[in-house]
């Protein structure tokens, strides 16, 4: 078989690339450019995402068990491809019209950030429970905030209580408990 190399030139302008610390995911221009980076660069350690309706009908593509109050889009995009990004470090989904459960939003070992908030008059419906949390062992900062289908009660934080520093929860009638259950924090 045939030994295949690499330009030089190709080595020195890929040690000269400066991947980016943050990518932000708000047009469907970067919706296609993070297909190419989840094999380009799976090393991506901070993702925001947010809403790419555009007036041509693109939208995200409903979770599972989606809610009936959720927009339609005529072409969609899959928001699982962030699965690929294991060495994520921080996570924010801001005004993106997300609607149905996502378990994959929940399957990143490293992450230390989890940022979810709405976008009025277009609420989110991602539905999750806060028992999901487990599943994010090293998360030290939550913020939720106007999330109408999350639930759950605040109890089940007391599984990241080693390293959860900073817990915002607001707007989020689902959610019972109280934050005097975490006080030996």
């Amino acid at each position: 078989m045939r030994l295949r190399c690499v330009c030089s030139d190709w080595k020195e302008a890929a040690k000269g690339t400066i991947v980016p610390s943050e990518f932000k995911v708000d047009r469907v221009k970067k919706i296609r450019l993070m297909e190419t980076m989840t094999t380009a660069l799976p090393n991506l350690q901070h993702l925001s995402i947010y809403d790419i309706a555009d007036g041509w009908g693109h939208g995200y593509m409903s979770g599972d068990n989606p809610d009936e109050r959720g927009r339609a889009y005529r072409r969609t995009h899959d928001l699982g491809i962030i699965a690929n990004f294991q060495k994520l470090r921080s996570l924010s989904i801001i005004k993106a019209p997300l609607n149905g459960q996502y378990p994959v939003l929940f399957n990143f070992p490293l992450l230390e950030k989890l940022t979810i908030n709405d976008n009025f008059p277009f609420p989110n419906y991602i539905k999750w429970d806060l028992k999901m949390l487990e599943r994010l062992p090293m998360l030290r900062e939550l913020e939720c905030r106007l999330n109408e289908a999350m639930s759950g009660n605040l109890s089940s934080l007391r599984v990241l209580k080693d390293n959860l520093e900073k817990v915002v929860i607001s707007g989020c009638r689902n959610v019972a408990g109280n934050f005097m259950d975490l006080a030996d924090f």
